[in-house]
């Protein structure tokens, strides 16, 4: 039976900053659990499976099976359902928040943070399984029951066509189907006749241009593997890493995310590396193809990408500039001697590789440049302590439930729920019945924060880092401007509570550390991007740069609504307790946040929210942000236009549910049904807009069909509310 491990690590090839905090692992145990808790894992197994195709999403039932038995809190109370004709009373709110507040409270780890499943993207336990088969690891880190646990995942994400989308809610890609029909195979899953479901799979590619039509990511990830040749990429030039940091398309003035996936990328294509070709790659060249593996045009290849994948199209300019690096750069850079040029920027992307590595505990920003920078370590040198201390890492991606064993898309969200959960206890008058619950969160929190530079920082293209958060666990290193707003939000919050509740307060000097953290990130127009200040122009994305036809805005670390006003939150919540502390350089970077904000609001009173969905969650942060900078709903024209917006798309129900196309298509698309969390979002707008003083039936509403969706449990409905990388 499977056991979720929390904060532990040992062995000779792990690292750790401060003991593995919030390090979440999954571990089978053969001899763990009783025949009953057995029995009601396979049954909520099978309950997935049957209804996968009209339920998505997991509800993390087997981390809340493990957790009932750890913590053994007081069973909450049957909810009680509110018929259309009763009122929403103070006695029917207070029950059901202290149902939710008990549920949390049960599924606390004992580090103090809150595990859960941050996962939905298709393709990135494909990434790692790839991976792992290409450095000949797979056995070593994979055992018989994370295959059967990884294969279950994938059969049940299926869609009814046979394709695999780009994430578990979308329609079929020629990425996600390649990639997962791959890993199946190398997994030891038999296209044979009692196989149907890789037999759709195969059909779906195959009838939509076969693995030739897969974009730029996947034609990469074919090439690694020995499944597609590296003459039907376009190049990724070592070299650029070379010019001038000054010129607008060096790499470190890319997104973070973008230039460490490249990164690798780029070594790899250098190196035009293949992996082992085994008898299943040679099978899978006859499998993906319409035509022999060897009668394949490569260089037609490179272009084609599926209709279903190809989401933004390239530019004249970027035709132009393929054209030209394939007849002439790329030949040119391997021969001698200007071969030399390649071998030096290979040396130095090294170098930047081992240094991510380093500071990230070998965990990496993300699963796919760990994943990459895992086989570049390999290929330099495959008896490497580099190599080595990657492979334990991977299980820090792993997450299980009842839908099988899948791959966050990061390393968790440990710093960045646990901040949000705090502030959630805070805001209610039951702080003493949960103090314990809170003193445990407090302590996780501070002990998160970074609290030194990585060495030669900036030398690495890398922001400073000292007194920030990260969305996950120190370890990661990646400094965050909103989460970093968010953790000092919560323990300004917890400041204000006596310490015998809550644990003492974080010392003044840590504070202040993070608010020059924080004001570190400010772009020259007040506004505040996720990782770094913005380095390049946009223009560059759209006409030359951005050579990926699934992913759009991955160039540029552009501002966002949400990442300002979680800043401007947190900036003046410090004002008020620490008044003397960079007051003038606050009061600036607040007002100047608050016209980006207005400047970006749509002319339907919304705002586009980048990291959830979609225009719910941008125009909660906007109303906040503006808020909070001292505007109202009498002052601000755009606080009414947001306020109306919202109100025009509540839903008979009283809900609101706005779909994850909204992110894709940059309109808002209703889904139809109640969404909690976007129910929960346009609530929380609406009250900081004053929509208790002008018409508070909206919200009654609103808060009727949320405690009518409670569980028994104190659960609301898990659903999909966050999005990753368009």
């Amino acid at each position: 039976m499977w056991r979720l491990k929390i904060s532990e690590g040992n062995g000779p090839w792990l690292q750790s900053s401060n003991g593995f905090l919030g390090r979440q692992v999954w571990e089978f145990d053969p001899n763990a659990g009783t025949p009953e808790e057995r029995a009601e894992v396979e049954r909520l197994r099978e309950e997935f499976t049957k209804h996968r195709l009209e339920k998505r999403e997991s509800r993390d039932l087997l981390l809340r099976l493990q957790y009932a038995k750890l913590n053994q809190f007081q069973a909450n109370a049957p909810t009680m359902k509110i018929e259309k004709s009763s009122d929403v009373t103070e006695e029917l709110i207070s029950a059901s928040l202290r149902r939710a507040l008990n549920q949390f409270s049960s599924l606390q780890a004992h580090d103090g943070h809150w595990p859960s499943d941050y996962s939905g993207i298709l393709f990135i336990m494909p990434i790692l399984i790839l991976s792992l088969h290409v450095t000949g690891a797979l056995n070593i880190v994979v055992s018989s029951e994370h295959r059967r646990e990884i294969c279950r995942y994938i059969y049940n994400h299926q869609n009814e066509d046979g394709g695999w989308g780009k994430q578990i809610l979308g329609p079929s890609t020629m990425f996600g189907s390649c990639l997962n029909y791959a890993t199946l195979r190398l997994l030891g899953e038999v296209p044979d006749a009692s196989n149907v479901a890789l037999a759709e799979g195969r059909k779906w590619i195959l009838s939509h241009g076969s693995a030739t039509a897969i974009p730029q990511w996947g034609k990469i990830w074919l090439s690694i593997i020995g499944i597609y040749d590296w003459s039907g990429n376009n190049p990724i030039i070592p070299e650029l890493w070379l010019v001038p940091h000054y010129l607008p398309i060096h790499p470190g003035r890319f997104w973070c995310f973008t230039r460490l996936v490249y990164m690798p990328m780029a070594y790899l294509y250098g190196k035009k590396f293949v992996g082992p070709i085994t008898p299943t790659i040679l099978a899978l060249r006859e499998e993906l193809y319409n035509t022999t593996y060897d009668e394949v045009n490569w260089k037609n290849a490179r272009s084609s990408c599926a209709q279903e994948d190809l989401h933004y199209p390239g530019s004249k300019v970027q035709s132009i500039l393929y054209s030209c690096l394939n007849k002439f750069v790329e030949p040119t850079l391997n021969i001698w001697p200007v071969i030399k040029l390649r071998e030096r920027a290979l040396s130095s992307l090294m170098e930047y590789i081992h240094f991510n590595d380093e500071t990230t505990k070998y965990i990496g920003i993300c699963p796919i440049d760990k994943a990459l920078n895992m086989i570049c370590c390999w290929v330099e040198n495959p008896n490497s302590d580099e190599f080595k201390q990657h492979l334990p890492r991977f299980y820090d991606y792993f997450w299980l439930a009842e839908d099988g064993m899948k791959a966050q898309v990061y390393e968790g969200c440990q710093s960045w729920e646990t901040a949000f959960i705090i502030q959630a206890y805070c805001s209610t008058d039951l702080t003493n019945e949960f103090g314990p619950c809170i003193k445990k969160a407090h302590e996780f929190l501070q002990n998160s924060q970074v609290l030194q530079e990585h060495p030669s920082y900036e030398k690495y293209y890398r922001h400073r880092s000292k007194g920030s958060w990260t969305l996950s666990t120190a370890d990661n290193g990646w400094s965050v401007s909103d989460c970093t707003a968010e953790a000092l939000k919560a323990l300004l919050l917890l400041s204000k509570i006596s310490p015998n509740l809550v644990g003492q307060p974080i010392k003044q000097e840590r504070l202040y550390e993070a608010i020059d953290c924080v004001l570190s990130f400010m772009n020259k127009d007040g506004s505040f991007s996720t990782y770094e200040r913005a380095r390049t122009s946009s223009w560059l994305e759209v006409s030359v740069l951005n050579p990926s036809e699934s992913f759009r805005n991955i160039v540029v670390d552009y501002p966002s609504v949400e990442c300002t006003s979680s800043v401007i939150d947190a900036l003046m919540m410090f004002r008020d307790q620490h008044p003397l502390y960079r007051n003038n350089e606050i009061e600036g970077c607040v007002q100047k946040a608050a016209l980006f904000i207005e400047s970006k609001q749509r002319k339907d009173g919304s705002w586009y929210g980048t990291w959830g969905i979609c225009f719910t969650y941008g125009t909660m942060f906007g109303i906040k942000g503006l808020t909070i900078a001292g505007r109202t709903y009498d002052t601000s024209s755009s606080i009414r236009r947001a306020c109306k917006f919202l109100l025009s798309n509540q839903q008979p129900t009283g809900g609101w549910g706005e779909s994850y196309i909204s992110s894709e298509n940059e309109e808002y698309v209703d889904s139809g049904r109640p969404h909690a969390v976007n129910t929960a979002w346009s609530m929380l707008a609406l009250i900081y807009s004053g929509q208790v003083e002008r018409d508070p039936i909206p919200l009654h509403r609103a808060a009727k069909l949320l405690i009518n969706m409670q569980q028994d449990t104190g659960d609301f409905p898990q659903q999909v509310s966050y999005v990753y990388m368009n």
